[in-house]
């Protein structure tokens, strides 16, 4: 509906992340950036960056004497691409480099002021990050092996949670408590975005999806497509579409939900195949024949289908109070950051 930005402050110390929900060989809505990538160096508007060197020292920077170290810095950047899916780019390097920097000491400036306000978490909160992020692997063992890639020990992880919550409450007080959205603002934002809140024609679909391997023989593929067929048929004889996906359908995200995907527009990320087929279901519990995508073959069936329309204020009034509260904090949270700066000692040493 309306595009939310990331808080200022990305918390970067812990690198480990939870698994996404939906398959990844499943066809799912695009993800939207949350930012335009900065200019490229050279390109009018981009700002020149100061190259970092190849060879990076033990310690990259004090923050009123307290070191971040090589380690914590190459951590951080780890993090940071595991996010992105992908190693910094080279031309990006330095540019990078320096954005993980900035933010690593803003954090550090975070947890001094924390310990000045003598700021504390106790260990079942602590617990509890930590149980919500070994929720989010399937089993122990993925988890243990998330860790272990990231280079991250339990404590270390532990460590890592505990000041975050340290760091959250800080901002907590300082700004998020200090932020306040009127109704008026709420209004005056819809009033004049009215093109954020169109949304297309789209529908919500279930799907069963019996996956094909890349490059499968055709001998395969039959098989595959017999098995696609003989759900069809049972579907259609009456059996129920979700009990049926929670039994047979190979895309994890969804077969526990009933095979249930958000709702969808055209060109929102789906493969063609998938798009088509689910586009051409005109009615509730319509079911479509086994539709072939590069992940295998698909039963779809239609759950609803919603014409284009414009959100009304009061459906948006919360998403666009929240949008407006985290660009308010944004902005107060770096003006926070910045008093921290002018009052402390910081030394660079790339």
């Amino acid at each position: 509906m309306i595009k939310r930005f990331p808080l200022l402050v990305l918390l970067l110390v812990s690198g480990v992340a939870c698994q996404k929900g939906p398959a990844q060989n499943a066809p799912a809505p695009a993800a939207k950036p949350a930012a335009a990538p900065a200019a490229a160096p050279g390109t009018p508007g981009a700002t020149a960056v100061k190259p970092v060197p190849d060879q990076l020292p033990g310690t990259i920077a004090k923050v009123n004497g307290e070191a971040i170290s090589k380690d914590e810095f190459e951590r951080a950047v780890r993090n940071v691409e595991g996010r992105a899916g992908q190693p910094v780019p080279a031309e990006r390097r330095s540019e990078v480099y320096r954005g993980v920097l900035d933010q690593m000491i803003a954090f550090k400036l975070l947890l001094q002021s924390a310990r000045t306000q003598k700021v504390a978490v106790t260990d079942p909160d602590v617990d509890a990050r930590v149980k919500a992020i070994q929720s989010g692997f399937p089993d122990e063992q993925t988890f243990a092996k998330a860790l272990a890639e990231q280079k991250v020990s339990v404590q270390q992880l532990r460590e890592d949670q505990r000041q975050q919550l340290v760091v959250s409450k800080v901002l907590e007080t300082e700004v998020g408590s200090k932020v306040q959205i009127t109704p008026e603002q709420v209004a005056d934002f819809y009033t004049k975005n009215q093109e954020r809140f169109k949304e297309p024609e789209n529908v919500q679909v279930q799907h069963i999806l019996l996956t094909v391997p890349q490059g499968a023989d055709a001998a395969t593929k039959a098989k595959a497509k017999a098995e696609a067929d003989g759900l069809l048929k049972q579907v259609r004889g009456g059996t129920d579409f979700a009990k049926l996906a929670r039994e047979k359908s190979q895309d994890s995200g969804s077969a526990t939900n009933g095979g249930n995907l958000p709702p969808f527009a055209r060109g929102q990320g789906m493969v063609q195949p998938f798009e088509d087929a689910a586009f051409k279901l005109t009615n509730p519990g319509q079911v479509s024949p086994a539709v072939e995508t590069p992940f295998g073959f698909h039963i779809i069936k239609m759950v609803k289908r919603n014409a284009p329309r414009v959100v009304p204020l009061d459906e948006a009034r919360p998403q666009i109070a929240q949008f407006l509260r985290e660009q308010e904090s944004n902005l107060k949270s770096s003006a926070f950051i910045e008093s921290l700066k002018t009052k402390s000692r910081i030394e660079i040493y790339i």
